[in-house]
């Protein structure tokens, strides 16, 4: 009697199907569209019996409408009427029930074998031809298999199971292990082939006379795509999986390329939904034994590639933030259009696509994915540009990588990222060993590069570099130099050098006449050591870090009293005091300490008497190149002035000991030889007294710079002498920074 309120539900089912089945067995006219048939109908009545079937009874129970359909292969008769496209409008219609039922239906279909089968065959008609009426249906039937794995991941693990049985039952020679039956292991056969991806789609593999009903293609969906790409040539995808069938990733990959935006989103989400399914059998096979690692990098090489190399730097820079779901550009709707925007914008899409990708990824996965973006992305396309000679190009390359470097999100992409620009080196660096790393002594080299543009963006992409949230980037360009403080002169205290002005000398202060750097610097032309120093309150050579009021004024005034009164405009200037930099210090220095918090850095330096001080001093080829920048400030324009500082300034806010003991320490007792932040802009301010003697009315001229620089004043006449006045200020206001960032960190280390 329990049946018996069912059984009207199956007569109707099958009423409608065998509607359906007569349909082929009675017309003649097959070419008039499914649309003029009562197929459609017929179609929808059947999923809402199913339906409601389902709704009368417990979850967990099969009724007798979905047996039917079950046990008499109706998933597999539709597939068959719907590759065919008979009658015309057949494959959209099949294509809305499959997706109905997977997608409404709540008890779990996919593992019926009788289920999987044609789901699987029929993934592999999506995405044949792009544009086609059907591609809307196309991809809502791969992503609501996709959602379906997302929801039970261990579906995956089921069909793998089943693939590698059917692949063990065709013979497959040394293949077969207890581990892979168990399908936990990626599956090797003599023509190179693995497990293949169409077991994520939720099928079971297909045996081999399933196969003998499919057209002999002479090669997935891949290599036409990738004519499309323009990509010269597939390596090892093409040669080592020529038989792969088509399944559920290359069939989303197909449809990224899509000329209806939808769709391509669509699919690229489709995409995410898989790599970032949890099981590390799936993640394998889906990185082993399918192209999507190669097509995702082929196509980034191919939208690097169709830029322009005339596209702007600047338009680089400055083309608005792109996410990879949004982007939908019209040129006639853009009022600030520029050549090459359109490709800009889809390679920067793209590169986002691929990072969001990374970023949502099984960890096994992601870290497949981003190597195979350094490997054949940044190594294979990106490297050659960037090493390049031609002015033009270098310019161009470091925008974009620039560009890149603040775009990327991901920690493994940016992981690989770091390792490409900077090598994987940590041991310090020797003078003669600098080029180890092509790319990281290009980069650096260019960092003072004859040209000015190429220079800055460069120090930029540092600079950017520097903000990001991995702990290899300052370790690799300073730390690693600084590790021993052999940069120090170890003195054992004596109790009598406290507070002693020896000689007109303040113990533990930089001499700049004994210093082998300033040996060009006649004495005759040098400020006394007295002179410069006078207004800075004596030090100790033992003096405590940061322990005190009266210690950390001491810094702040050592960088203030640096520049001598008669350099400094900025007291002319209503609202340009050192006060002014102390807020962005604190907001940058805090931002900072959030990013270094899990790298455990020690809260002092290394105890000396565990240093080797023997060991000769390199400050790095980084750090070297913009110490000699710093040395010519009166001789750079402003522009190159202003990143110059503005990247040590950066290094400089890194709550690491040895990095603050190095760059802001005015006090520190340098070994010989040796040259510091503080030491280098003494030298500066040596030079700057000598010159300023020969230039007529300093004072006023060096005022009206200032007041133009901020726009107080007028253009008018080129003033003589502009670079070295336009230097001075930047010497002025870089010193108050340091001031600002002393204090900043003092005042973050005495609070609790």
């Amino acid at each position: 009697m329990q049946l018996a309120p069912s059984l009207p539900l199956q007569e109707d089912f099958v009423y409608h199907w065998k509607a359906i089945t007569h349909y082929y067995i009675e017309t003649s006219d097959d070419k008039a569209p499914v649309t003029d048939t009562n197929i459609p109908s017929h179609l929808d009545q059947m999923f809402g019996i199913l339906l409601q079937e389902e709704r009368e009874r417990e979850f967990g129970v099969t009724g007798p409408c979905m047996e039917y359909l079950l046990h008499h292969k109706i998933l597999e008769t539709l597939y068959t009427l719907g590759k065919a496209d008979c009658p015309p409008g057949m494959k959209q219609q099949v294509l809305v029930f499959y997706t109905k039922l997977l997608g409404r239906i709540q008890q779990p279909l996919l593992p019926h074998i009788n289920v999987h089968r044609p789901v699987q065959k029929l993934i592999r008609l999506c995405g044949e031809v792009l544009a086609t009426p059907t591609e809307n249906e196309e991809i809502q039937f791969l992503c609501i298999v996709c959602a379906k794995l997302k929801q039970n991941p261990y579906l995956v693990n089921f069909f793998l199971e089943n693939k590698l049985k059917s692949l063990a039952s065709k013979g497959t020679p040394d293949v077969i292990s207890e581990d892979t039956s168990k399908g936990q292991d990626a599956l090797s056969t003599d023509t190179g082939q693995l497990c293949r991806p169409e077991d994520l789609s939720g099928a079971s593999g297909l045996e081999h006379a399933e196969l003998e009903d499919e057209p002999p293609h002479q090669m997935d969906d891949l290599s036409t795509g990738l004519d499309n790409l323009t990509v010269a040539s597939l390596p090892e995808a093409a040669v080592a999986r020529p038989t792969q069938d088509y399944n559920l990733v290359n069939s989303l990959l197909n449809l990224t390329r899509s000329p209806d935006g939808r769709i391509a989103v669509k699919a690229c989400e489709g995409l995410m939904l898989l790599v970032s399914l949890p099981e590390p059998a799936a993640a394998k096979c889906l990185t082993q034994s399918t192209c999507l690692c190669e097509l995702l990098t082929d196509r980034l090489a191919s939208l690097y590639r169709a830029l322009p190399p005339s596209v702007d730097p600047l338009d680089i820079e400055t083309v608005e933030a792109i996410n990879w779901g949004l982007d939908s550009y019209s040129h006639k709707e853009d009022a600030s259009a520029f050549p090459g925007k359109r490709a800009l914008i889809s390679f920067l899409s793209w590169f986002d696509y691929c990072d969001q990708l990374i970023k949502e990824a099984q960890k096994t996965a992601a870290v497949a994915l981003a190597k195979a973006v350094h490997e054949r992305f940044f190594i294979g396309v990106m490297e050659p540009q960037l090493m390049q000679t031609s002015e033009m190009g270098i310019l161009t390359s470091t925008a974009l990588l620039h560009r890149i470097v603040r775009q990327v999100t991901s920690d493994v992409l940016l992981q690989e990222m770091v390792f490409f620009i900077l090598g994987e080196q940590r041991e310090p660096e020797t003078l003669a060993e600098i080029s180890r790393h092509p790319l990281r002594h290009r980069l650096i080299e260019h960092c003072d590069h004859i040209s000015d543009e190429i220079s800055i963006m460069t120090l930029r992409m540092f600079e950017h570099l520097l903000q990001k949230p991995n702990e290899h980037i300052l370790y690799n360009l300073v730390l690693r130099n600084l590790e021993e403080r052999n940069y120090t002169e170890y003195k054992p205290v004596c109790p009598e050098d406290k507070d002693v002005v020896e000689n007109g000398l303040i113990a533990g202060a930089v001499d700049l006449e004994e210093d082998p750097l300033f040996t060009d610097i006649s004495p005759d032309n040098t400020l006394s050591n007295q002179d410069w120093l006078s207004s800075s309150p004596p030090a100790t050579p033992d003096h405590p870090k940061n322990d005190g009021k009266t210690e950390v004024h001491k810094i702040v005034n050592s960088f203030l009293c640096l520049v001598p009164d008669e350099a400094k405009s900025s007291y002319h200037v209503e609202g340009t005091g050192y006060d002014t930099y102390l807020r962005d210090a604190h907001r940058q220095f805090r931002d900072y300490c959030a990013i270094c918090l899990r790298w455990e850095w020690p809260s002092s330096p290394k105890a000396l008497e565990k240093c080797n001080l023997e060991a000769t001093f390199f400050e790095g080829h980084f750090l070297k190149v913009l110490f000699d920048r710093m040395g010519r400030i009166l001789d750079q324009p402003y522009d190159v002035n202003l990143q110059v500082t503005s990247v040590l300034s950066r290094l400089s806010l890194f709550p690491h000991p040895h990095v603050h003991e190095y760059l802001l320490d005015p006090y520190v007792n340098l070994a010989s030889g040796c040259r510091s932040l503080f030491s280098v802009i003494v030298r500066v301010v040596g030079d700057l007294m000598v010159r300023i003697q020969r230039i007529q009315d300093f004072t006023p001229k060096l005022l009206l710079v200032r007041k133009r620089l901020l726009g107080l004043e007028p253009e008018g006449p080129i003033v003589d002498h502009i670079t070295l006045l336009e230097g001075v200020i930047v010497l002025e206001e870089f010193c108050k920074e340091l001031a600002a960032i002393a204090f900043v960190k003092y005042h973050a280390a005495s609070t609790p």
